[in-house]
């Protein structure tokens, strides 16, 4: 059987999809796996042992109708090549439907909240997890196709190079060998996935006092941006690897700290995915279904009645996170502490 997966972003959405790549070839080992991913979260699924092949989908090559022409056919041949009985579209697109429907697989499935008509393409799978964790929910497409699910692993290959790349820029940002380290990722692409700047110098202020070395990840402008707010605010400067690190390295340094803090974001939920107590901070995008995976009690959301909206930017104006007290997050890192580093 040759089975497409189609997950084509972002790097947390990726990362979500992978335990649906173990579950295939521990049910039907002889599985060839494909999956279909734009380039910046190729990187994750690269020396996967149970991915066969990943598909390139440059989306910008086709945004003019001069490059669709140019590129549609190659793209269509690399599809049909694959021979594929099955497609799991888990992206819900109209552009994750078209790699579907051109896959040539006369079987289709996906999420139960497909969108852009990619459900007249693909059948929507409602199973038992529907209205739980979206990790559940991809997982509930490959039930579908008949595949056990045992154990949930988000396999990640980490080559000895990437971990050696990561213990160097540990050390040389101020972080000696064998030290307690909490991995802070500061930015997120939603603006009301932040908790404020103000609020996480004062965390970095306190976990010195802990004797826990801050290290702030992340990458792109943006982060960039709220680390020299951040640095500038504190008395000790954390330590900065924002954009240093490939996504590899950052798994690196995901899995030696003692814990992670954050927004719904990427590197959060590589934390979690990684078994690292990981305390996700959330307001327009809710736990039950974005939460840090397997660890539900390290989820603080705001209070307020508009939490859960799913919406990039507050309409009301308000800086969504800022409800979320130092108080708090200082509560929940020393329960993860208390706990051994084990979450429920």
């Amino acid at each position: 059987m040759n089975v497409l997966i189609v997950k084509l972003s972002a790097i947390g959405d990726v990362i979500h999809a992978l335990p649906v790549s173990y579950a295939i070839k521990e049910t039907f080992p002889e599985t060839r796996v494909t999956w279909a991913v734009e380039p910046p979260a190729r990187e994750l699924l690269e020396g996967n042992p149970y991915i066969d092949e990943i598909l390139l989908f440059e989306k910008k090559k086709f945004k003019s109708f001069g490059g669709f022409l140019v590129n549609f056919g190659p793209l269509r041949n690399k599809l049909r090549a694959g021979r594929f009985d099955v497609a799991l579209d888990l992206q819900g697109l109209g552009k994750s439907a078209a790699l579907a429907f051109f896959s040539g697989a006369t079987r289709r499935f996906g999420t139960c909240n497909m969108r852009e008509m990619s459900d007249k393409i693909s059948r929507p799978v409602r199973g038992p997890h529907a209205e739980g964790h979206i990790v559940e929910r991809y997982l509930d497409v490959a039930r579908a196709i008949g595949c056990r699910v045992e154990t949930v692993k988000f396999p990640l290959a980490v080559s000895e190079k990437d971990e050696q790349i990561a213990k160097t820029l540990l050390v040389r940002g101020g972080v000696p060998e064998g030290a307690a380290y909490a991995a802070l990722a500061i930015g997120a692409n939603w603006p009301n996935k932040r908790w404020p700047a103000s609020s996480y110098a004062a965390l970095c202020d306190w976990l010195y006092e802990e004797k826990i070395i801050p290290v702030l990840v992340g990458g792109g402008a943006v982060d960039e941006g709220i680390a020299a707010d951040v640095m500038a605010k504190t008395e000790i400067p954390p330590v900065e690897l924002i954009g240093k690190t490939s996504l590899k390295q950052l798994a690196a340094v995901l899995r030696s700290a003692r814990f992670a803090v954050g927004g719904d974001t990427g590197p959060v939920h590589l934390a979690a995915g990684l078994s690292i107590p990981t305390i996700m901070l959330m307001g327009p995008t809710d736990a039950n279904r974005n939460g840090p995976y397997g660890q539900p009690r390290n989820a603080i959301e705001i209070q307020r009645p508009c939490r859960w909206c799913w919406k990039r930017a507050c309409p009301k104006g308000i800086d969504c996170l800022a409800s979320i007290s130092l108080q708090a997050v200082k509560e929940k890192i020393e329960t993860v502490l208390s706990e051994g580093g084990k979450s429920s």
